[in-house]
């Protein structure tokens, strides 16, 4: 996963999500505002640029305190590829599952992509 923190990639990124507005929401909002100081300390990340699949935004990892809270431990996701989504899920350190987290998305199917990867690796999910 790729980090994007050049200010043309965060705008270049916030207008192509903006063309799929609803189901971009949850992602939209946090590259909106990293591009815009990042005040909150998020970072946004892809899968490839600029040819994305997935974006992914959640805290910088050095902003976790609790490893037990989800509610700071939040990610969004927007995929156009549900194979993009699953290999996350299955195998990047994007995902840390050392911690509690909550996943944010609006599309179908990511539930059950959660549901899937979550029970081939026999964890518990709510």
């Amino acid at each position: 996963m790729l980090i994007l923190r050049c200010p043309a990639q965060l705008q270049l990124l916030e207008e192509t999500l903006r063309k799929s507005l609803p189901t971009t929401l949850p992602v939209l909002g946090t590259v909106m505002t990293v591009a815009r100081g990042n005040p909150a300390s998020h970072e946004v990340l892809v899968d490839s640029w600029p040819h994305f699949s997935l974006v992914l935004t959640r805290l910088r990892p050095e902003e976790h305190r609790d490893p037990r809270d989800y509610y700071t431990n939040q990610l969004a996701v927007f995929y156009r590829d549900e194979g993009a989504l699953r290999a996350l899920l299955g195998g990047t350190e994007a995902v840390t599952r050392g911690r509690a987290f909550q996943i944010l998305g609006m599309q179908d199917g990511l539930d059950e992509a959660v549901q899937e990867v979550a029970s081939a690796r026999g964890l518990k999910v709510e």
